[in-house]
């Protein structure tokens, strides 16, 4: 594997038509990409009732070309009175497996503090614009004891099949630390319900924020964001820092083909919904396109 230290990747933006930056209105932490009967879904955070992803819900939009979106309404509900998720349901993952999918997603219980803990869930469709009907054995990741490094919080889900079971990387903070302390962690499941069991080996990646791992090559590469890096493991779990970026699509979500197919060797990403701020600072979706310089014709992002 060879270092290219000081890489810049050629990352533009463009906006999106049907989620234009709303004031009073956030949309923000965007899943990753599918495509099913003809059309592109992305899952986000929704709110008005401030920028944070704290106290709102998971809805969806759909789009055929992957520019002009229609939102197709909410997804995942705010859980009732004394439930896990009742607080909050927020910063979703997709995972397609055996012919249904699966949205996880983030969430805390009321009353909420910054010392909240936070859990991860799903939900399960047939189709994926629902109903979305929540798995019982929820919440299905809870944060560690003691000085695990997610003692306060496990969120923000990537999901994908590998040799044959649900890999499911996050992010993890542990009790007392700040969110520039993040790591990334990984917890592997033979289904989508679970049991979801962490590997030995966390944290995999020693820094980080927002999470976004797609297959690549023969392993899983993975875009992180502090500082701006490309991190590549050939088994998935032994990363490695790659290669600095000059800079990197905020909590970012990316269409990536074979997530689901575990394939032999991943395509890598060339594009994806991401986050930024509007009006009055209130967070809006928009899309990213990914260049990547060394990339070898027809063999992924060339990260390896």
């Amino acid at each position: 594997m060879t270092e290219r230290s000081g890489f810049a990747a050629e990352i533009t933006y463009r906006d999106l038509r049907g989620l234009e930056p709303e004031d009073g209105l956030t949309r923000r932490d965007p899943s990753d990409v599918i495509r099913h009967d003809g059309r592109y879904w992305v899952w986000y955070t929704r709110t008005d009732r401030g920028h944070s992803g704290y106290d709102a819900t998971v809805w969806c939009a759909s789009s055929e070309d992957g520019l002009c979106w229609r939102e197709e309404g909410e997804a995942v509900a705010r859980g009732g009175p004394g439930e896990w998720d009742e607080q909050s349901v927020f910063t979703p993952g997709i995972l397609v497996f055996e012919g249904r999918f699966y949205l996880f997603y983030t969430s805390v219980q009321k009353p909420f503090s910054e010392a909240a803990l936070t859990a991860i869930g799903a939900a399960v469709a047939d189709c994926p614009e629902g109903p979305w009907e929540k798995l019982p054995p929820n919440p299905l990741l809870l944060p560690g004891e003691g000085e695990a490094f997610d003692s306060h919080r496990v969120d923000d889900s990537c999901l994908m099949v590998r040799e044959g079971r649900c890999w499911l990387y996050y992010k993890g903070r542990q009790m007392g630390l700040s969110p520039a302390e993040t790591k990334m962690g990984l917890a592997v499941a033979d289904e989508p319900a679970g049991p979801w069991r962490k590997h030995p080996d966390n944290p995999l990646i020693p820094t980080g924020h927002e999470v976004l791992c797609w297959p690549d090559h023969d392993g899983v590469a993975a875009l992180v964001s502090r500082p701006p890096s490309i991190w590549y493991a050939a088994d998935g779990l032994a990363f490695e820092r790659l290669a600095d970026l000059d800079e990197r699509p905020k909590a970012p979500g990316a269409w990536r083909p074979d997530a689901f197919g575990d394939p032999d060797e991943g395509a890598g990403i060339e594009w994806g919904i991401c986050q930024e701020n509007g009006p009055g600072s209130w967070p809006y979706l928009r899309r990213f396109d990914i260049t990547w310089p060394w990339r070898a014709e027809g063999r992924g992002s060339g990260v390896a």
